[in-house]
């Protein structure tokens, strides 16, 4: 919001903390947003009001947020609820255009809606939309979409957002459109390695008169069995998807932090413990509640696993998936899936009533039928004139506060121990901060000469935030080892010790202890140091560790170590190998994440040696696989040939000679890995698997930017993946 905004931002920008003594501010930074195409067609404009010069201060201070707090506990009177109704469709496209009109779907009731939530999944299934988020299919679905719309109102799209195929579009009736402000969207990816898109959510968040609203549309993992998957594929969109706000103080939004959440997608939960033949007899029977005892989703939402506090409404429609495409038949394809409910709507706020929900049979482009539900929706719109009434009051009430004492609180521990901390497992540590008879605005500061107030493996969650009067909030302070601090951790270099300093605007300081140990790990460990490790290395003694990751790659070669270095590290022999014995010909290897429980069993595996096999999926292991490579400090190819590798990239002589170059150590494990990518690709009739797929996975993986160089462009990706894909249309012996 700019300056005439401000307005705007007072009655609503906390709304969804409505009745609460405490505000927060969490402390993680809003991710870069991805690549987007998400320029409006019209630009929403915010409500303007001359209560704006009201405020003596328009920037974030302590009397503005004492205003803005007590405005959301008084909200109930100067607000009223206004009913407006809501269109949520879904569709998922199979990778085709738009043959057919979508009249059926988008425009099938008499009376206008005065809003369309539109949502894609499957919109290309190309390898360059996987990549590269590029596709013309964008455009086709959009104005398919425009064309479609109810002829009886004009419309104003107010935003499109996608993440390769998962696409979804936001329309309000025009004459409408200047109630709608604060448009924000947001992408989350939770395919491999958890950020390819091919799997994920994308949202778009607004306010519509004072209600906050959120619409996420989602594509979670496929498969039956992979009903897990799906329950943390939903989480991670949850805890993943932060909303910027256009004032920098204020804090990212969460979906849950809306009054308003609509949940649309191919959700892919399926029916277990039937047969087809059942299934069938059943949807023929019309039996659909019977039917619905055996729903996975139904399942989950009971043992209270996924959509906590989401309502679905009663499904009278047959199952929307799978489809022979141009038809009405289930599949006939050798594999012949049992029909189920892949596409979903949910919902969960105050005054939502639904009244329809249903599939529409008449588009046959794809095999999944698309869904649509309309909702009227209680909004909240502000009375100008009560609203100007409870501000001013709040105004002379805080007159009399501005001598108040200096703040002044209690916390209920200082020092805290993070006990045996793994790579990549998140742990918590909580403690409260009880205010006393001031007002008081907190913020953990950075120390003199640091740039922040933790070290990177730390966060304080909330980081800063405001207490009412004999208030108090939990502090989760969160613990995490990754790539980018595991190495020093290891190395030793860096210790997990941390002093934090927690400031209170107009009051003291309070020092806190943060300390824990590091359990070493294969994963952060430079290749040439696992090379020289014949043994566990949580077995090893923190001196031999030390000294075998400080030694340099430069005299790793040299015969300066009394035992010969493996050829190359027996953590990745180990998954390779189990994945080249059990997974050769295992579908979507790769492309489909595993789950965060089986990597830390995996993990543990590794860096203790407990067991002869490695236990997991065959997709837990492969993305186990894909992070031990990114964990790398210094890449299979190193930097120091990045820029030319892209320069032969077409050169398969030239580019040979470059990997006959690197430390005996990084070639071994290059020639290794390409010989393992080469016999996958064999079984690609099974596994699905082809050239371009693991060119791009790898070649983003095993060829890496140096620190510092740009992030790389398409064409630079493109370079990448051409220098990998060289490697596995050869056999030839490396010189």
């Amino acid at each position: 919001l700019g300056r005439t905004g401000c307005h705007f931002a007072v009655q609503g920008v906390f709304l969804s903390w409505a009745a609460s003594s405490s505000f927060v501010f969490p402390s993680r930074q809003s991710k870069v947003k991805s690549d987007v195409k998400a320029e409006m067609v019209r630009s929403s404009g915010v409500m303007v009001s001359n209560m704006a010069s009201i405020l003596s201060e328009p920037q974030f201070g302590l009397r503005d947020t004492i205003v803005k707090s007590q405005l959301v506990q008084r909200e109930d009177s100067y607000t009223y609820i206004q009913n407006f109704r809501f269109f949520v469709g879904t569709y998922n496209v199979n990778g085709q255009s738009p043959k057919e009109s979508l009249q059926p779907w988008l425009r099938c009731d008499t009376e206008p809606p005065d809003i369309y939530c539109v949502g894609f999944q499957e919109l290309d299934l190309s390898k360059e939309a996987f990549f590269f988020n590029d596709t013309p299919k964008e455009e086709e679905w959009f104005k398919a979409v425009t064309d479609s719309l109810h002829p009886d109102a004009k419309y104003a799209k107010v935003k499109l957002v996608r993440l390769v195929g998962i696409m979804l579009l936001l329309y309000v009736k025009a004459d409408l459109a200047l109630n709608i402000s604060e448009v924000e969207v947001e992408t989350v990816g939770t395919g491999i390695m958890g950020r390819m898109g091919n799997k994920g959510g994308v949202a778009i968040r607004f306010k519509f008169h004072n209600t906050s609203v959120c619409i996420v549309n989602s594509h979670l993992a496929a498969h039956t069995e992979e009903y897990e998957r799906r329950n943390q594929d939903f989480k991670d969109i949850c805890s993943r998807m932060q909303f910027c706000q256009s004032d920098p103080n204020l804090p990212p939004l969460t979906i849950s932090k809306h009054d308003v959440i609509l949940w649309l997608g191919d959700l892919n939960y399926r029916l277990e413990d039937l047969d087809v033949a059942k299934v069938k007899q059943l949807v023929e029977e019309k039996a659909f509640s019977e039917l619905c005892r055996y729903d996975q989703l139904k399942r989950q939402m009971n043992a209270k696993a996924v959509f906590e506090g989401f309502t679905e409404g009663e499904i009278s429609f047959q199952p929307t998936y799978k489809y022979d495409a141009g038809c009405d038949d289930w599949d006939t394809s050798e594999k012949c899936r049992v029909p189920a409910w892949c596409d979903r709507i949910l919902w969960k706020g105050q005054n939502i009533a639904q009244l329809s929900y249903r599939s529409h049979m008449a588009l046959k482009i794809s095999d999944h039928k698309p869904v649509s539900s309309v909702f009227d929706i209680g909004v909240k719109v502000v009375n100008e004139e009560l609203y100007r009434k409870v501000f001013e009051e709040i105004v002379r009430s805080l007159d009399k506060m501005e001598n108040a004492n200096i703040p002044s609180v209690t916390l209920s521990q200082r020092e805290f121990h993070f006990e045996d901390v793994k790579y990549m497992q998140l742990q918590i540590e909580k403690f409260t901060i009880r205010n006393g008879q001031v007002p008081c605005q907190f913020e953990f500061i950075s120390k003199p000469d640091e740039e922040t107030y933790c070290k990177e493996w730390l966060i304080a969650n909330p980081s800063k935030g405001f207490l009412l009067p004999d208030s108090e909030i939990t502090i989760e302070l969160e613990l995490f080892v990754n790539k980018s601090t595991a190495t020093r951790l290891n190395s030793g270099e860096e210790k997990l010790e941390d002093i934090l300093v927690l400031h209170l605007d107009r009051g003291k300081d309070y020092f806190l202890s943060v300390t824990g140990n590091y359990l070493p790990s294969c994963f952060g460990s430079p290749i040439h140091t696992l090379c020289y490790m014949r043994e566990p290395i949580q077995d090893m003694s923190a001196e031999s560790i030390q000294n075998l990751t400080l030694m340099p790659l430069e005299t790793s070669d040299a015969a300066t170590q009394a035992e010969r270095p493996l050829e190359i590290p027996k953590e990745l022999w180990m998954m390779v190998d189990h994945l080249y014995r059990n997974a050769s010909q295992q579908e979507d290897l790769f492309q489909q994440p595993g789950l965060r429980s089986e990597f830390e069993q995996i993990r543990d595996c590794l860096d203790k040696g407990m067991h002869d096999t490695l236990l997991g999926s065959n997709h837990s292991v492969a993305e186990a696989l894909l992070l031990f490579l990114e964990s790398l400090p210094e890449p299979v190819i190193c930097y120091s040939f990045y820029n030319s590798c892209l320069e032969c990239a077409n050169n398969y002589l030239l580019s040979s000679q470059i990997i006959s170059k690197l430390p005996e150590c990084h070639k071994n494990v290059f020639e290794y890995l390409m010989a393992f990518l080469r016999e996958l690709l064999k079984n690609s009739g099974k596994n699905h698997l082809d050239v371009n797929i693991l060119a791009s996975i790898f070649g983003g993986l095993l060829l890496r930017p140096p620190p510092g160089h740009p992030t790389p462009d398409i064409a630079e990706k493109r370079k990448a993946q051409q220098f990998i894909h060289q490697f596995l249309l050869r056999e030839d012996t490396l010189p």
